[in-house]
């Protein structure tokens, strides 16, 4: 098996697990999603309905039923790249004088991931019960548009205050709900969205920090072999000098292990950056990603159909109605609204 080819399969088996989680984890308007649905129509008919019934069960349990199956998949994967990165570049580094403290900020990284996330995990959003109910619905007033007075949550039978939702798969209402997040096995709400945040910024840092040492090592050691001045000799028997091509196939084949590791990295790395400035983003016009995906009209259950008026094209997050300036905006996050203090617009 040659090398475009083996890097093909491991591009596609990527890709395949990105269609995946976008698909079963609510993602339904993203490009991957609508891709993998698209290829399901085409090859359903072919697959036995007894294997498409075992599917469609077991990604529902594990994708929209509260389990801990994405926490383990998260910590193996962590501690597999930093096992590699531990076996074979940490020592690299030190024999390139990279600075100790230089080679060490991964694991200074790690340690304030792994707080956060723990946070994340265990931390409450924010759970509406019937003994903070009267207090929670003072937190925030009603816009009258994403959010009208009086509506009854069927499930908990309480009214739902201002910026609430009801999580069908912790089965609970979450104040100012903001997702459930499948990685974290838990909502993001009021409670724990700085958690969340410092949890992205922190796995952010990890992936960045992590890719920069393993390219800088693998530039170190293609100059220290000298293959950029050799030459190799083709399949018409002319030598030719030796490309970029040659030498990305070079480290693939002598460092395998590093050179997927470092593109799994900066995958998740541009992933959870993108991720990352779309909640900085939120933070900074005090909106959640429910009230996003309402107001640009998706699933906003209190637009009037018939009407022309719609939540997406009247709705502007740095003229919102919870939008009270950048620096209040970030407090809220930071110090979460109490329960007596009523929201100042």
């Amino acid at each position: 098996m040659d090398f475009l080819t083996l890097f093909g399969i491991y591009v596609a088996v990527v890709l395949s697990c990105i269609a995946l989680v976008c698909r079963y984890s609510g993602q339904h308007r993203s490009p991957f999603s609508r891709a993998y649905s698209l290829l399901f129509e085409v090859v359903s008919p072919w697959i036995p309905q007894c294997i498409q019934n075992i599917c469609y069960w077991s990604m529902h349990k594990i994708f929209h039923q509260r389990n801990r199956t994405f926490v383990y998949l998260h910590l193996i994967l962590e501690a597999a790249i930093y096992g590699e990165f531990s076996y074979e570049i940490f020592g690299f580094c030190l024999e390139m004088d990279t600075t100790l403290f230089n080679v060490c900020l991964p694991y200074f990284f790690l340690a304030i991931k792994s707080y956060v996330f723990y946070l994340c995990c265990s931390k409450d959003p924010g759970t509406l019960t019937k003994e903070n109910h009267t207090l929670q619905l003072k937190v925030y007033e009603y816009d009258q548009k994403l959010f009208q007075e009086g509506l009854i949550c069927q499930t908990c039978q309480l009214v739902k205050p201002a910026r609430s939702k009801h999580c069908s798969v912790c089965d609970r209402c979450v104040l100012r709900f903001d997702h459930h997040c499948v990685w974290v096995n838990n909502c993001i709400g009021a409670q724990n969205t700085r958690f969340f945040l410092l949890y992205l910024l922190s796995v952010c840092a990890m992936a960045g920090d992590i890719a920069l040492l393993t390219v800088d090592m693998l530039f170190h050691s293609v100059v220290r072999s000298g293959i950029m001045h050799a030459q190799y000799v083709d399949s018409d028997g002319q030598q030719q000098p030796v490309g970029l091509l040659f030498v990305i196939q070079h480290l693939f084949m002598t460092f395998p292990r590093i050179v997927f590791m470092l593109g799994f990295v900066v995958f998740v790395f541009f992933l959870v950056a993108g991720y990352t400035m779309f909640h900085c983003y939120l933070a900074l016009v005090n909106q959640t990603s429910n009230e996003w995906f309402k107001q640009k009209g998706h699933g906003c259950q209190h637009c009037n159909p018939v009407s022309e008026h719609r939540c997406r094209t009247s709705y502007n997050p740095f003229r919102g109605f919870y939008h009270r300036g950048i620096l209040k905006n970030l407090g809220e996050i930071v110090w979460p609204l109490c329960p007596t203090q009523k929201k100042d617009n």
